[in-house]
C-alpha cells in the first residue's frame, strides 16, 4: 500500500485517453460499508467537487471517515485489497488529473474536533478542521497567533504537511506537535524538529504517514476586538490582492528568492494568458483561475507554458507549489 498526501507524481504530459475515461465513467458505482463503522467506500466518485479548482476525474474508490477508527478501517481495507491510498483535505492546493485517481482516495475534511486549553494557550485540533474558521474562532476568543491564516483555504492536516504560511508566519512557528497515523495503523506524535520543516514543505510530503490532529501554541488573553480587527485586516489584504471571483488553487508556484513568482510571471507578460478555460489571473500573476469549463489538462498546460516562458526570459525554472495527482 502506497500513500500520497496530495503530492503524487508530476507526470509527463500526454494526450488524454478519451475512450478510457468514458469507459471509467460508465462503470456503475458500488458502495461498501466498512465492518464496525458507519463509513461507506464508494466507487467511481467524481473529485471535481473536492478541489478548489473544480476540476478532476473520478476516484476509483472514495471514502470520507469521520473519526480515527474509521480512518484506520479505511487503511486496512486498502491494505487488504492492495490499493494505493491518496489523502485529500480541502483540495485547495491541488490539481487532480482529468483521468482521475486509481486506488482509494481518503477525504479527511470530516475529521473534526477541537480543544482549547486556556491555561497553556494550546489549541488541539483534528486534521479536517478549516484553517480560516479556526482563525476566526481564536480571534473572537482573544487568542493571538492565527491572524495570518484567515485567507488560507485549507485544513489543519494539509497545513501541517506543507507548512502553510502567509504574512511572514507559518504553521511550523506555532506547532507544538502533530499526531500522525502510520500505514500499519499505529499512532505517533512528532515535534516540528522531527518533521523537518522548511519553506512550504516537511518530511511528511511524499511519505506514507497521515496527520490526524495537531496542537498549536497560541497567546490567549488579548482584547478580542483587536485580534478580530487584525484578522479582518489580513482577510481584506487577501481579497484586495488575490483573485477570489473564480476557482483557483491559491499560489501556483513557490517564490524563487530574491524574486516573487508573481513578479516574474507578470514581467514576462503572461497576465491574462489563457489556455482553454484556464487563465493567468489579472489581479495576481501567481494565480491560475478557472474561468469556466477548464479541464485539469488546461491548467497543467498553462503551468508548463509559464515555466517555459519564465525560464526563457529569466533563466529561472519555477517550482510548483500546487500538488499534481494522477496522469497528465
Amino acid at each position: 500500500m502506497t500513500i500520497s498526501q496530495a503530492v503524487g507524481n508530476v507526470c509527463i504530459a500526454s494526450a488524454l485517453n478519451t475512450k478510457k475515461q468514458e469507459t471509467a465513467n460508465s462503470i456503475k458505482s458500488e458502495v461498501i460499508y466498512l465492518p464496525g463503522t458507519d463509513c461507506a467506500i464508494k466507487s467511481q466518485a467524481s473529485l471535481s467537487a473536492f478541489t478548489s479548482y473544480r476540476v478532476g476525474g473520478a476516484a476509483q474508490w472514495y471514502v470520507a471517515p469521520r473519526n480515527l477508527e474509521a480512518l484506520q478501517a479505511s487503511l486496512n481495507y486498502a491494505k487488504e485489497h492492495d490499493l494505493i491510498v491518496t489523502i485529500l483535505g480541502a483540495g485547495s492546493n491541488l490539481l487532480v488529473s482529468d483521468r482521475g485517481i486509481p486506488g482509494l482516495v481518503i477525504v479527511t475534511r470530516h475529521l473534526r474536533h477541537s480543544y482549547f486549553d486556556s491555561e497553556t494557550g494550546q489549541l488541539t485540533v483534528a486534521s479536517g478542521e478549516s484553517i480560516p474558521s479556526l482563525a476566526w474562532q481564536v480571534a473572537e476568543l482573544g487568542w493571538q497567533g492565527l491572524e495570518w491564516a484567515v485567507g488560507i483555504p485549507g485544513t489543519v492536516g494539509g497545513a501541517v504537511v506543507m507548512n502553510a504560511g502567509a504574512h511572514k508566519s507559518c504553521i511550523a512557528d506555532m506547532l507544538v506537535s502533530a499526531q500522525v497515523l502510520s500505514p500499519d495503523g499505529t499512532v505517533g506524535t512528532f515535534t516540528p524538529k522531527q518533521l523537518g520543516y522548511s519553506y512550504r514543505t516537511s518530511l511528511l510530503q511524499g511519505g506514507d504517514r497521515i496527520v490526524t490532529q495537531a496542537t498549536l501554541q497560541l497567546e490567549p488573553g488579548a482584547d478580542p476586538a483587536q485580534v478580530v480587527a487584525l484578522t479582518k485586516q489580513h482577510k481584506k489584504h487577501r481579497l484586495n490582492t488575490q483573485p477570489y471571483n473564480f476557482p483557483s488553487c491559491g499560489s501556483v508556484f513557490r517564490n524563487p528568492k530574491p524574486y516573487t513568482a508573481g513578479w516574474l510571471i507578470e514581467q514576462t507578460g503572461l497576465k491574462g494568458y489563457q489556455i482553454g478555460g484556464a487563465q493567468v489571473a489579472q489581479l495576481h500573476a501567481n494565480f491560475i483561475v478557472n474561468r469556466g469549463g477548464a479541464k485539469a489538462s488546461d491548467i497543467f498546460c498553462l503551468i508548463r507554458h509559464i515555466q517555459q516562458q519564465v525560464q526563457e526570459r529569466w533563466s529561472i525554472w519555477l517550482e510548483p507549489e500546487v500538488k499534481m495527482i494522477g496522469e497528465f
